[in-house]
């Protein structure tokens, strides 16, 4: 009679011990769960991309027949909904109404979009966790964990929103780091974000930096890669390569620790504005947001240097975000671990939305 408890209690020692090895993957492989080797037929083939594809009945359950509508971008809807489980998700709708009205082209970045997101899974990445897609009625739709603190660029420019102190600032920088380097050197062919600024970095209930890639990508404003070529792309699609994201990081820096927009009417270009305080120790404070009461300017120093490095005229002049890293890493000591959100939903999500498709 003893085989009857030991078996099953070996088996559960098992299932347990692989599920942890899987949740445990090297950050570059291309698993998205621990349930995906186990998966067959239809729900197999969705996973081909890495993501699944959802119906549209269960998104409207979880988003209230889609009446709970938390944004709006220039080329979505952003709803915010509710599994079973209680576990929020973001889901983002195409504004383009029908069938008749969805280019090809459209289709083709629709597809693209969804290839290149399902390709990310980092802990300080909005991750995708599905898509929908019907033509008649039509819908283009995908799926994203829900970040519950908003965006940093709210933190630091509405007055309104709660503020972000000094270690609070330099979590959100090494989290948004620890991601750029996973995607530029750990991802191959590696992914650069096509619009890195602080409206794209949004954060959890413990205030750990999340890269969100949400829009469709149809009208997101180009990038400059330095401040000459802002004319020169001004009607040029967004450059999505790891040098123009080292620029755009570079420039996130500035506006974290200065607490001003990129470009204001009144200051104009933010860079042009550090350069007479950024190369001396004595003025480098006056970079600095007066609202936070303290800082640390050995930090402070270390990240004033990469700005400069990362905002370097010549592309082939600027560091590596591994190089960015290991210079942060002399006087930050936090680790990919810390700039983590404590607490993740992420893998219940996906358990739930796996578990709803294979019935």
């Amino acid at each position: 009679m003893k085989y009857i408890y030991v078996i099953p209690g070996v088996a559960f020692l098992v299932t347990v011990a692989v599920a942890m090895l899987c949740m445990c993957r090297k950050p570059g492989e291309t698993t998205i769960g621990p349930w995906k080797s186990g998966l067959s037929g239809q729900l197999q083939k969705a996973f081909v991309t890495g993501a699944p594809k959802l119906n549209r009945s269960e998104l409207e359950t979880a988003c209230e027949d889609f009446s709970n509508i938390i944004d709006t971008l220039d080329d979505c809807t952003i709803f915010k909904g509710t599994l079973s489980s209680g576990v929020e998700i973001a889901v983002a709708s195409t504004l383009i109404p029908s069938f008749k009205d969805w280019k090809d082209s459209s289709e083709m970045a629709y597809r693209r979009k969804i290839d290149t997101l399902s390709r990310v899974n980092h802990k300080n990445y909005v991750n995708l966790l599905g898509f929908c897609e019907e033509d008649e009625p039509f819908l283009r739709m995908m799926v994203f964990e829900y970040a519950p603190n908003g965006t940093l660029h709210e933190h630091l420019h509405v007055k309104e929103v709660e503020h972000l102190d000094w270690n609070a600032r330099v979590r959100i920088i090494m989290g948004t780091a620890y991601c750029l380097q996973y995607m530029h050197h750990e991802l191959n062919p590696p992914i650069a974000h096509p619009n890195l600024q602080s409206q794209a970095i949004y954060l959890t209930d413990d205030y750990a930096a999340k890269i969100g890639d949400i829009s469709f990508g149809t009208n997101i404003a180009p990038k400059a890669t330095s401040p000459k070529e802002e004319s020169k792309h001004a009607k040029l699609p967004p450059l999505a390569d790891p040098e123009s994201n080292v620029y755009s990081f570079g420039l996130l820096l500035l506006e974290i620790i200065s607490g001003k927009l990129p470009s204001t009417e009144e200051h104009g270009s933010l860079i042009k504005w550090a350069s007479e305080y950024i190369n001396d120790q004595e003025k480098m404070n006056s970079l600095v947001d007066p609202t936070l009461k303290s800082v640390k300017n050995n930090e402070l120093e270390i990240i004033c240097e990469i700005i400069q490095d990362c905002t370097h005229e010549d592309p082939k002049k600027r560091p590596t975000m591994k190089e960015v890293i290991t210079k942060l890493r002399e006087v930050i000591s936090i680790s990919p671990d810390a700039a983590t959100p404590r607490l993740s939903p992420l893998w219940w999500a996906e358990l739930e939305i796996l578990s709803v498709e294979a019935t």
